[in-house]
């Protein structure tokens, strides 16, 4: 969900994680002369085609193919350690190449009125205009939320009005637990 924390947790897991790259999908958006406009109106970008996905995937194969040399993000930590990376999106379980890709999933989810309040405080370029969010935004969202249930991994579900300590926690705790059993 736009404004749930997934780049704030994503972030500060880079902070604590050693040899921990993070791949953003917001640094894949198309220039705005590439987004379609819909019959009210409004650009099209809460859909996979205002994305240039396949730069992204690009990027995610660079990494694998050297993890830690990845040019992506500041690397830390000994090569002898795991090397960690991080993909945070908001499509990003809508996109099928993306799927035979994931060691943990993991879904930030707040309510209509969080995700309202939260969006009408972040300056966008270009700025959401009148009725945006509820014309675009969120019906976007819950569209690509029902998608979700065809997925057939794990994802663990986390509630973004929590504290960002309270969910960096959460996470850490269990990525540390996974990288134990590796």
């Amino acid at each position: 969900v736009t404004n749930g924390g997934k780049t704030t947790l994503a972030k500060n897991l880079q902070k604590h994680l050693p040899n921990c790259s993070v791949i953003s999908q917001d640094d894949f958006f198309k220039p705005e002369s590439e987004i379609e406009t819909d019959k009210n109106g409004f650009l099209q970008y809460d859909v996979l085609e205002a994305l240039n996905m396949e730069k992204m995937m690009s990027a995610i194969s660079c990494w694998m193919d050297s993890p830690g040399q990845s040019l992506v993000s500041t690397d830390r930590g000994s090569s002898e350690e795991t090397p960690i990376l991080i993909i945070e999106g908001f499509l990003l379980f809508n996109y099928k190449p993306l799927d035979t890709i994931w060691n943990r999933s993991y879904f930030l989810t707040i309510p209509y009125e969080e995700c309202k309040r939260r969006r009408s405080r972040r300056v966008y370029e270009p700025p959401d205009p009148p009725g945006y969010f509820d014309g675009h935004v969120w019906p976007m969202y819950l569209k690509h939320r029902r998608e979700m249930d065809d997925i057939t991994w794990d994802i663990i579900y986390l509630d973004g009005t929590k504290s960002e300590e309270d969910l960096f926690s959460q996470v850490y705790e269990d990525l540390v637990q996974e990288l134990a059993r590796q």
